[in-house]
């Protein structure tokens, strides 16, 4: 009987270090499989527009296969979640934008269930950080903001703009102009940046803000007009462009994309998405194809990345609190 109690604690110790010596196999064996990019907007936005030169670039380092999965909706928010809720494998990874840290937020202040919360993903790299920018149509009567905001002033709840969902990277930094503007503008939410581009080409909305990367080949195209931009140097995208700080409204706002797992991943498995992505960020092709897209790399390796959230988020989260409940 003696013996037999003996043997449970060498039988636990047995498993303990089977099951450890798994995971360390799993994470030298990674990648073993194909691996799924989730980019939670529709095909055509920023999120989607970084994914994919990253994808490939990745797939060349870590000698494997990466499909990208776009799964819109909510802002982002379905995607964001079902990454989140995922297998903390490295075999399901996330291309998000700043709205990841907004959306939990917004939920509080809007009082729905939040399909995740921050602590569910860790931060792996920072591709992109690009100021919005105010575009409207290139045939519209504005050729400055002083314009567009007279005009909206002049006629209280006569415009719109359009957005990739409430409290998301195309809505806030418009919320944030609303409040410093006094301007009364119609809010009309789309499933991403994308559907939200074309309804401004169709003449759908009257304006809306966005990362240089959804607009620039309409703007080269004299399809769109760029108005200003949120951030606080000049835009290499678009030359000359004002900022809104030297416009009078001391808003800033950067739309930025970065690679997440499940929080629970192992070090093993985030230390090669690590190297990835870092890979990546280096890849001329990657390089050349986001500086034709108007959006430069800006790489942030894991711990810069955790550091810049932390402060990023802390800004987006009174950003929130100050719009209030959104219907």
């Amino acid at each position: 009987m003696n013996m037999q109690f003996l043997k449970l604690p060498l039988l636990a110790a047995g498993l303990i270090c089977g099951s450890v010596a798994n995971l360390v196999h799993a994470a030298d064996a990674y990648p073993s499989k194909v691996i799924t990019m989730v980019v939670p907007f529709p095909p055509g936005g920023v999120a989607d527009t970084v994914a994919r030169p990253v994808a490939a670039a990745m797939e060349k380092h870590l000698k494997g296969s990466i499909i990208i999965e776009n799964k819109g909706g909510a802002g982002g928010a379905i995607g964001m979640g079902q990454v989140a809720r995922a297998a903390p494998d490295g075999y399901t990874v996330l291309m998000a934008l700043s709205s990841i840290s907004i959306i939990p937020e917004a939920d509080k202040v809007t009082g729905r269930k939040p399909l995740y919360q921050m602590a569910q993903l860790k931060p792996v790299a920072r591709f992109t950080a690009d100021p919005t920018v105010l575009v409207v149509r290139a045939d519209s009567p504005w050729k400055t903001l002083a314009e567009f905001v007279a005009a909206v002033r002049s006629k209280p709840g006569a415009y719109s703009f359009g957005s990739s969902g409430n409290y998301g990277t195309m809505h806030v930094p418009m919320e944030m102009l609303k409040s410093e503007a006094k301007l009364h503008i119609l809010h009309v939410p789309y499933t991403g940046a994308a559907p939200a581009v074309m309804a401004l080409l169709s003449d759908q909305v009257t304006a809306l803000s966005t990362g240089p990367a959804s607009v620039a080949q309409h703007v080269k195209a004299g399809k769109l007009r760029v108005l200003a931009h949120w951030g606080s140097q000049p835009l290499a995208a678009f030359p000359g462009v004002p900022s809104l700080k030297e416009a009078g409204y001391p808003v800033e706002f950067a739309q930025w994309s970065g690679l997440f797992v499940p929080s629970e991943t192992p070090d093993a498995v985030v230390a090669k998405l690590r190297e990835a992505a870092k890979a990546a960020a280096n890849d001329p092709q990657v390089r050349q194809v986001m500086n034709g897209a108007g959006s430069p790399l800006q790489y942030l390796d894991t711990p810069e990345f955790q550091a810049y959230i932390a402060e990023d988020s802390k800004k987006l989260k009174e950003a929130v609190h100050r719009i209030g409940k959104v219907e």
